[in-house]
């Protein structure tokens, strides 16, 4: 399943998966089709022409295609991209139950909270295995102590932060500003120093999968940019 749609907006749901039942040259096309139909909730809009669907009804009926001749592996590269929360929960509630009934499944993604819904992970960067494991296995390998810091107009301090001892990542989410560094203790002595007297409240937390993604991709690029 490609990351951009890749059907007929011209044909309705029930064609398009009927031509490609076609191309698989299934005998029993029909079955599988409304098979298809009734395993995605697309019964009620198979004579729905395609290009007039959103974009998480479009990414139904593409794993409708993909699972028609019931492959035992699917491939899907960044399924979600473009598509609303919703549609984005459920599509990944459809995965599992796939993943359930035996169904290996590949996906590639930049979201993090989809990864963490994954059995295993494995980060790739400049073609470059830079770890894998559980959600929580990738998170313990980088060994980062990690701090929020919570209060208004964080950006002074952030910019203040660079550079400084045991400081080797500062990401802004909005009201918050997370802090990381391999050094616990340095860091620590650093963010109470830096907040000190001020109205900032700081707080020790466990370090995030989306943390963890962001280091490994900057110390990535960093090396990439060092390559002749």
């Amino acid at each position: 399943m490609t990351q951009k749609f890749s059907y007929w907006d011209d044909l309705t749901i029930r064609e398009n998966l009927d031509f490609v039942a076609r191309m698989y040259g299934m005998p029993n096309r029909g079955e599988a089709v409304e098979k298809a139909l009734e395993g995605l909730d697309l019964t009620q809009r198979a004579n729905q022409l395609t290009g007039s669907l959103s974009g998480g009804w479009k990414q139904r009926l593409a794993l409708a295609a993909s699972m028609l001749h019931n492959p035992e592996l699917l491939l899907l590269d960044e399924p979600t991209a473009g598509v609303d929360p919703l549609a984005r929960r459920d599509f990944w509630e459809e995965l599992h139950r796939l993943s359930d009934l035996g169904v290996s499944v590949l996906v590639s993604t930049h979201y993090m909270d989809e990864a963490e819904r994954c059995h295993k992970l494995a980060y790739i960067a400049y073609g470059e295995l830079l770890a894998q494991g559980t959600a929580t296995d990738v998170v313990a390998s980088q060994g980062l102590s990690s701090w929020v810091i919570y209060g208004e107009k964080l950006s002074g301090l952030n910019e203040s932060l660079h550079g400084q001892p045991g400081v080797e990542q500062t990401v802004l989410f909005g009201t918050m500003l997370h802090v990381n560094g391999k050094d616990g203790k340095l860091l620590e002595q650093t963010l109470r120093t830096g907040t000190a007297n001020t109205a900032f409240r700081m707080e020790k937390i466990d370090t995030s999968l989306e943390d963890v993604f962001i280091y490994m991709m900057k110390q990535s690029d960093d090396k990439a940019g060092a390559k002749p």
